[in-house]
């Protein structure tokens, strides 16, 4: 079995993703009671276009293909003309193998700014790898809030989270400018960039700001 990766261009960033499909592949996803935490309730990788056969096939391929024995060395590969790389613009890196993968191929390629937004920070055994790629000068993992409120993880290096409103913002976040660019990233790298310490995205979508409302609602009463 010889690996064969299938990557995707987002229109909204500026380089390439290595995905899977989102929910399948997130177990952080959900809280102790088996429901899921409000920051993926309104997940837009489960909407629009993510929900069509050729957008969902190449992340299902992904997720047998990881395992070939030979996928480290063919991302290297994949990778030489890249300068900038997102991992999981939908999923999630669900399994420790894949963790470890994962991890020589961001070693094997200083080269390339990796960007990991994950909520797997929440499982202890995927700690140490996280923090192995953290060291690793060329790697921003992002670890992502359950919130939509602006809450924020506690001890984070580099983290992320929604917020509904500039209201919402503090001192450490730095705003998400998107949705003034058309929804494109633009010559904006936050999100690769160390010394941004918290992203805050702008909440969208219908189902994402009437979760909100109803959280809100709850909140004041």
């Amino acid at each position: 079995m010889t690996a064969q990766p299938k990557f995707s261009k987002p229109s909204k960033i500026p380089c390439r993703s290595w995905s899977l499909q989102a929910l399948e592949t997130c177990p952080a996803s959900k809280d102790s009671n088996g429901e899921l935490v409000p920051a993926c309730k309104g997940c837009y990788a489960t909407n629009g276009n993510y929900r069509f056969p050729n957008v969902k096939a190449p992340r299902e391929h992904n997720r047998e293909d990881w395992q070939a024995p030979d996928w480290v060395a063919v991302m290297v590969v994949e990778l030489d003309n890249d300068r900038y790389f997102r991992w999981f613009d939908s999923g999630d890196v669900y399994d420790i193998r894949l963790a470890r993968k994962i991890l020589e191929v961001m070693q094997q390629t200083p080269w390339v700014k990796h960007w990991l937004p994950t909520r797997m920070h929440k499982l202890d055994k995927f700690k140490s790898v996280l923090n192995s790629m953290q060291e690793l000068p060329n790697v921003v993992v992002r670890l992502s809030s359950d919130g939509v409120l602006g809450e924020t993880v506690e001890n984070a290096t580099n983290s992320s989270t929604i917020v509904p409103s500039r209201e919402y913002l503090t001192p450490t976040m730095s705003l998400c400018g998107a949705s003034e660019r058309e929804g494109k990233c633009g010559t904006c790298r936050a999100c690769w960039d160390k010394t941004v310490s918290i992203v805050a995205y702008p909440a969208h979508g219908k189902s994402m700001l009437k979760q909100i409302k109803d959280i809100i609602r709850t909140v004041e009463v």
